[in-house]
C-alpha cells in the first residue's frame, strides 16, 4: 500500500497576462514575475530552491500556459484547478481582500491543504484540438447572430453586407473543420474514437469531434466521473423536511449542449431509446428532464465502448 507522504511546501500562481504573481505556503511568501521567458525561467529556479512540488493554478485561460508547460517540464506537479473551487475555499477561510497577491497566496494554502492527486495536464495536441473546437463554436455562433440580424433589415445593401458576412464566416468555419478532421484523421488513436463514437445512435460527425476535443476523459473515467464532467450527473439536494430535488449541474456547457441535441435525434429515431423517452414522459417527467437522461445513456455507452475499443453493434442502451 503506498503512503502520501504530506506536502512540506506548496505553490499558488495566479496568472496574468503581464505577471505572474507567486506565492508560498505555509510561509506567506510572494513574488511577481514577468510573464516572460526570462521571468518563468526565475520562477522555476526558486521554486526548486524553496523545496516546492506541487504548483497550482487557476483554469483561467491561455495566459498561464508557457508556465505550466515549462513547470511540468521541470518535474513539478501541476494541478489547474476550476476557480470556483479557488472562491469556495476563500469563502470557507470568511476572507473578503482580493488582490493578484492574496489570491496567489489562497491558491498556494488551496495547493497544501488539498489531499487529492491532481488531474493530468492536457497535451499540447489536446489543447491545439480544443482552441480548434472553440474557434468553430465562435463561428457558428456568429453566423447565427448574421443570420438573425438579416431578418429585421431592409434594403439591398444591408441584405447584401450581412450574405457578404455569412459566406465568410462559413469559409472559415469550414476551414477550421477541415483542419480538425485532418488532425483526428492523422492520429491513430484519435480515429478509433471517432469510429467508435459515430456507430452511436443520435452521434454525428460534429458530435463526436466535439467529444473527442473537449471531453478528452472519455474512456478513461468510471460512468459517474464522466457524467460529472459533462454536467449531466444529477446532483441531489434536501435539507429539513422538504423532498429531495436532484438537478445537473456544472461540467463542461459545451458538452452538455451537444450531447442534449444527440439525445434529441436519439429519442426520435432509435426504438429503444424512444420507448425510454416515452416512458420517462409517462411518469411525468417533463421533456428536457427526459432528453438529459437519454443524453446521459449516450454519454455512459460512450465512456464504456471507448474504453472497451468496440463499436455500438445495436445493443439495448441500458446504462
Amino acid at each position: 500500500m503506498t503512503i502520501a507522504v504530506p506536502l512540506a511546501v506548496a505553490a499558488g500562481v495566479d496568472a496574468g497576462q503581464r505577471f505572474l504573481d507567486v506565492a508560498l505556503a505555509p510561509s506567506g511568501q510572494t513574488f511577481r514575475m514577468p510573464n516572460l521567458a526570462e521571468g518563468i525561467a526565475e520562477i522555476i529556479a526558486r521554486l526548486e530552491r524553496s523545496g516546492v512540488r506541487r504548483v497550482v493554478l487557476e483554469a483561467i485561460g491561455p495566459c498561464a500556459e508557457p508556465l505550466v508547460k515549462a513547470l511540468s517540464v521541470a518535474g513539478f506537479e501541476v494541478g489547474i484547478v476550476n476557480p470556483r473551487r479557488i472562491k469556495a475555499f476563500r469563502e470557507a477561510e470568511g476572507s473578503r481582500a482580493k488582490t493578484d497577491r492574496l489570491d496567489a497566496r489562497l491558491i498556494a494554502r488551496f495547493a497544501l491543504t488539498m489531499p487529492e492527486t491532481l488531474r493530468p495536464l492536457p497535451t499540447d495536441t489536446q489543447l491545439e484540438l480544443k482552441a480548434l473546437s472553440l474557434r468553430r463554436r465562435q463561428l457558428t455562433e456568429m453566423i447565427a447572430m448574421e443570420k438573425t440580424r438579416m431578418k429585421q433589415v431592409r434594403g439591398t445593401l444591408l441584405l447584401d453586407s450581412h450574405r457578404a458576412a455569412i459566406a465568410a464566416l462559413s469559409a472559415q468555419c469550414q476551414a477550421i473543420e477541415a483542419e480538425l478532421a485532418k488532425r483526428i484523421g492523422d492520429d491513430a488513436e484519435l480515429r478509433r474514437v471517432l469510429h467508435i463514437l459515430k456507430s452511436i445512435p443520435g452521434i454525428g460527425e460534429r458530435v463526436a469531434t466535439l467529444l473527442i476535443t473537449d471531453l478528452p476523459e472519455l474512456g478513461q473515467r468510471d460512468r459517474k466521473a464522466i457524467a460529472s464532467l459533462a454536467g449531466l450527473a444529477p446532483h441531489v439536494s434536501q435539507s429539513g423536511a422538504a423532498p429531495p430535488r436532484a438537478a445537473i449541474a456544472g461540467g463542461r456547457p459545451c458538452v452538455r449542449a451537444a450531447l442534449y441535441m444527440a439525445a434529441l435525434v436519439a429519442a426520435r429515431h432509435h426504438p429503444k431509446l424512444r420507448d425510454d423517452y416515452n416512458a420517462l414522459r409517462l411518469q411525468g417527467k417533463p421533456g428536457k428532464v427526459a432528453l438529459i437522461a437519454i443524453a446521459r445513456k449516450l454519454l455512459v455507452t460512450a465512456n464504456a465502448l471507448v474504453k472497451a475499443d468496440t463499436p455500438y453493434q445495436g445493443k439495448t442502451l441500458d446504462t
